[in-house]
């Protein structure tokens, strides 16, 4: 059953042995899952479980975890306990991610007191690896402070994991301009990641672009033309072109339920339609809180789609265009969410090559800490492969092609702090997804309960 309110839901079971005082144990493992419930984690708890001879404690936290759905385990280790009473507990949960999570001791009346916590995690770490559970091991450090927000980011990366297990995605064509970095392997990435990519053909949009009434095609141009600004006037015809295809690609994605979409740009809507459709992905973006990258970019709808459920954000793609010894010019041709400008949304009328004219977004983005990311194919599996990076304003510059004058195309200039050939030694694809802040943590523990090989 699929949650219709998606939050960071996991299972809570503190654990300590039967002949260390109770208050110890429980007093520590309340004060845990209390802290993560206020980084925004629900839990479905039970009480802790020590290691009594007949196992009632341990039976008893089971029928209680059993009661409802989670996305991963917490195994709150406050205190030695036999590895037995952990795994009695935890066996029925196995196909779930775990957080093996040791607590630290206290400082009372001048002196440290401990209750032999990471005597309890050392002793289940390599057996529960041998059994092969996937779970995180995490101590919290004599006198440092206790890793909560280490803990709440494998959490978000198991909820992120589970939601992926049922992603659903749009794509409209298939294999745009013949490219062969957008193909994918479904029953790899069904096995590995869980999502599925549905395909339909352009033919059906224009079906419904034709079915879409004058009066709602009129109404959604005066609000673009009212929100966004227009660099200059555009064609009779080109806002209404924009809207109607927003709508049409709207339509389906609801229709079908698609988290995510992408869709046959060049040799497509452009070749077919005879417009640039950036301006109606640039409505749809305002229209609906949904991914989506062109060009059929498979891997790349998914990394969106990873990202968002990681952080919370709606993602951008971005392709590379220049790279300087330390750093990369990365734009798009056409469009960006509203979540990524600075300011309002700015739109230039414009065609490219022998495409007619279309809505080209050249709204400013966002500058600041990023991280980059690209899920990809590599030697039959897959790959993520993910920096962090300060992105700032990049020097005017312009993509020849475009009909004078030449639009600066929303872009960054993204710095690696590094040498840009330690990047480009692994470079995937000519788009990776955008995402403010550093995630690495967060992508680090997605690939590791998903079994991806992570490259940073």
């Amino acid at each position: 059953m699929i949650r219709k309110e998606w939050k960071i839901r996991a299972g809570f079971v503190g654990f300590g042995e039967v002949n260390t005082q109770r208050e110890f144990i429980d007093g520590r493992c309340r004060n845990a899952a209390d802290e993560l419930k206020k980084r925004g984690v629900e839990l479905v708890e039970t009480a802790p479980v020590s290691d009594d001879p007949a196992g009632e404690q341990a039976r008893r936290a089971v029928a209680e975890l059993s009661e409802e759905d989670f996305d991963a385990l917490v195994v709150c280790v406050a205190g030695w306990i036999p590895t037995w009473a952990v795994i009695k507990v935890i066996e029925p949960f196995k196909h779930k991610p775990m957080l093996l999570w040791g607590l630290s001791g206290w400082r009372e009346n001048g002196r440290f007191v401990t209750t032999a916590n990471q005597a309890g995690t050392t002793a289940l770490r390599a057996p529960m690896r041998e059994m092969g559970y996937n779970f995180k091991y995490l101590v919290n450090f004599k006198d440092a402070p206790p890793r909560y927000d280490e803990a709440v980011s494998y959490l978000r990366a198991a909820s992120a994991s589970a939601r992926m297990r049922h992603a659903f995605i749009g794509m409209s064509g298939y294999r745009d301009m013949r490219l062969f970095g957008t193909l994918y392997d479904g029953n790899l990435l069904k096995r590995k990641i869980g999502a599925e990519i549905e395909h339909f053909d352009l033919l059906e949009i224009n079906s419904l672009i034709r079915e879409i009434p004058d009066s709602e095609i009129a109404a959604h141009a005066e609000k673009i033309r009212k929100n966004w600004d227009f660099v200059r006037a555009p064609r009779d015809g080109t806002v209404e072109n924009s809207v109607r295809l927003a709508l049409a690609f709207r339509k389906k994605i609801e229709e079908r339920g698609y988290d995510a979409f992408s869709f046959c740009d060049v040799d497509g809507v452009k070749k077919l339609l005879k417009f640039a459709p950036a301006g109606a992905l640039t409505l749809l973006h305002d229209e609906m809180d949904i991914p989506s990258v062109p060009e059929n970019d498979s891997y790349g709808a998914v990394t969106e789609l990873i990202m968002k459920y990681l952080t919370g954000q709606s993602p951008a793609y971005m392709e590379f265009y220049e790279f300087t010894k330390d750093s990369a010019i990365m734009g798009v041709p056409d469009y960006v969410p509203s979540s990524v400008v600075d300011g309002r949304i700015t739109v230039m009328p414009n065609a490219f090559g022998s495409f007619g004219e279309g809505l080209l977004n050249v709204s400013k983005v966002r500058t600041g800490t990023v991280t980059i990311a690209r899920l990809a194919q590599v030697g039959g599996d897959l790959v993520m492969h993910a920096v962090r990076a300060e992105a700032k304003t990049p020097e005017t510059w312009e993509e020849a092609g475009w009909a004078p004058p030449a639009p600066q195309l929303p872009s960054l200039e993204i710095c690696f702090g590094k040498s840009s050939e330690e990047f480009l030694a692994n470079v995937m694809s000519q788009h990776y997804i955008i995402t403010y802040g550093d995630n690495l943590e967060l992508i680090r523990n997605y690939c590791a309960i998903n079994g991806l090989s992570f490259l940073s």
